[in-house]
């Protein structure tokens, strides 16, 4: 068990981002094509946050060129370079997968002032 809990400390991040279901974010992801590397930016609305610890993951969702697109980040990975929040958004749900079903403004989130 030892060696669990210093596996779960050596990997995970010092500072993980604080974020909550409906803000929107800005996710900086390192990627690797062939030799050389790169930053991606990925921003969407957390629709979900999954586990907890080391295994944590939130999804992120954004309509590109009308689809919709979903990614699941870890939140400890070290491809995950940063993430920005850019708006808080008002929501009283823990999942917002309804939002898939909707299609343009209706799939927007109330901002919290």
């Amino acid at each position: 068990m030892d060696l669990m809990k210093a596996f779960t400390e050596k990997y995970t991040k010092a500072e993980p981002p604080v974020m909550n279901i409906g803000d929107t974010v800005r996710v900086h992801l390192r990627v690797k094509e062939g030799s050389r590397e790169r930053i991606q930016v990925f921003e969407g609305t957390v629709i979900a946050k999954k586990h907890g610890g080391i295994e944590e993951s939130f999804t992120v969702r954004r309509i590109s060129y009308g689809i919709g697109v979903e990614k699941v980040f870890p939140l400890h990975a070290p491809s995950v370079e940063k993430v920005e929040i850019v708006r808080r958004g008002k929501v009283r749900r823990a999942k917002l997968y309804y939002l898939r079903d909707r299609v343009g403004k209706a799939a927007k989130v109330k901002e919290l002032l």
